[in-house]
């Protein structure tokens, strides 16, 4: 009896073990709701099968998932590019890395205006709202000058304010703001560069209502970024390695029809 007692005893012991040792590792990305958090919840079933139990942080800015990211509470974020991450990096004194193989999609910013249809009809003295971050805010005068509507002093400035212009002749007024607020001025501005993120999320479809896009050769490409203490886990390899799938490309063309592009 003893003997038949401690076999079952032992046998408990080695399930209780094995279960342990199947145990998800937890994993925490912080995000923003369009598209990113929308990836992840993608790719979410795919890294349970794999043992690694994904928990996204939705974020409406872009400063709290860094933030969130230097102070451990998230292992990782799924928000920005790399001019955003080197200026933020610069401006705040963090060392936020790129993860390997960080690069999933390419937003291709855009131009969007519910007072002209057409560059064509851009009047002088036209507002135009762009995003108050250096490195979006150099993005969007890119587009400008890209479109002949403005001249950088320096073409290639990918930090260029509306300080730097060399040119301006319609006189356009330029107003900056939070990235998430754009979409909510477009009722009072002429011209909004909105990322296609804060589109997508505010009803937009770039690929129609924008009245010019980046093309699809934007270096913009969004990534995962990490601490550098991790960003080489296991965790955040299998997460790079859902994200960058054959069925997340298949995922991403199919659910943003352009509007978002794959950039692996």
């Amino acid at each position: 009896m003893i003997k038949k007692l401690a076999r079952r005893l032992t046998a408990v012991a080695v399930l209780s073990l094995a279960v342990a040792g199947v145990q998800a590792e937890t994993l925490s990305v912080a995000a923003t709701p369009v598209p990113h958090a929308e990836l992840l919840e993608f790719v979410k079933p795919k890294l349970k099968a794999e043992g690694v139990e994904l928990r996204v942080r939705v974020f409406n800015d872009y400063v709290q998932p860094i933030q969130a990211t230097v102070d451990k509470a998230v292992d990782a974020n799924f928000f920005l590019h790399r001019p955003y991450l080197d200026s933020f990096n610069k401006e705040h004194k963090t060392n936020i890395v790129p993860v390997p193989e960080a690069a999933v999609h390419v937003e291709p910013f855009g131009l969007y205006s519910r007072k002209i249809k057409s560059l064509n009809d851009l009047q002088d003295s036209a507002t135009v709202v762009l995003p108050n971050d250096p490195s979006n805010g150099g993005r969007a005068l890119l587009l400008l000058q890209k479109a002949g509507i403005i001249k950088l002093k320096d073409p290639t400035n990918i930090l260029s304010t509306s300080r730097d212009l060399a040119e301006n002749p319609h006189k356009l007024k330029f107003r900056e703001l939070d990235a998430a607020f754009l979409p909510r001025a477009l009722d009072d501005a002429d011209l909004a560069l909105i990322n296609t993120n804060y589109a997508l999320a505010a009803g937009l479809q770039p690929t129609r209502d924008a009245l010019l896009l980046e093309g699809a050769d934007s270096p913009y490409a969004n990534i995962v970024t990490a601490r550098p203490d991790n960003a080489e886990s296991p965790a955040i390899a299998k997460l790079m390695k859902a994200l960058r799938s054959p069925e997340t490309k298949k995922f991403i063309e199919e659910k943003y029809k352009g509007a978002i592009i794959p950039a692996f």
